[in-house]
């Protein structure tokens, strides 16, 4: 969202939370972990004001709030450009992070299916579970599209290569169909 001048607004959650038990405050960074918030400093973290991220601060505030703690939340725009600009790159370079270890995912998923491949591992078991992993893949994605705002440069390579996924796992979900359907030795 901007303001009346054209600004960015953004969102600064201002959270203390008790120290014991840590289980609150791990509860508190885990949720806004999940949403993408940056970290600005001790117990300060920021969001740009737009609905995607509606729910996830509203989370952190209360579970900040049952906890015991304090939680206020701000709207800001910066003092100038400069300042703009600042938070967006400092939102832009946690996205660009976020989809990098989501490339290094397509990866790692992409080596197991030619590992079963290579091993001639086609089992209905080994499908399922790589089709499991696909779909993580793809809520995956979908959450990151959700909170890359302002449009990291790595989102663009990250889509080609869910959808090479998708055509990986494709494949190997004919082959494990092929060798399920090839008559047995009985059968001939």
């Amino acid at each position: 969202m901007t303001d009346p001048g054209g600004a960015q607004r953004w969102l600064l959650l201002v959270l203390k939370v008790p120290a014991v038990p840590s289980k609150h405050r791990v509860a508190v960074w885990r949720e806004l972990r999940r949403i993408g918030a940056v970290p600005l400093g001790q117990g300060v973290w920021a969001v740009p004001d737009v609905p995607v991220f509606d729910e996830g601060t509203t989370r952190a505030v209360d579970l900040t709030e049952r906890a015991g703690g304090q939680a206020i939340s701000l709207t800001a725009t910066g003092r100038g450009a400069q300042d703009a600009a600042r938070f967006q790159a400092l939102f832009t370079a946690a996205r660009s992070a976020d989809w990098v270890e989501f490339l290094a995912d397509c990866g790692k998923f992409e080596a197991e299916i030619a590992k079963e491949i290579r091993t001639a591992k086609f089992t209905l078991a080994e499908l399922e579970e790589e089709e499991q992993s696909l779909e993580r893949l793809r809520r995956w994605h979908r959450d990151l599209t959700a909170r890359d705002v302002f449009g990291a440069p790595e989102a663009t390579e990250a889509a080609h290569r869910l959808r090479q996924c998708v055509a990986v796992c494709e494949d190997y979900a004919e082959r494990v169909f092929a060798v399920l359907h090839e008559p047995t030795g009985e059968d001939r």
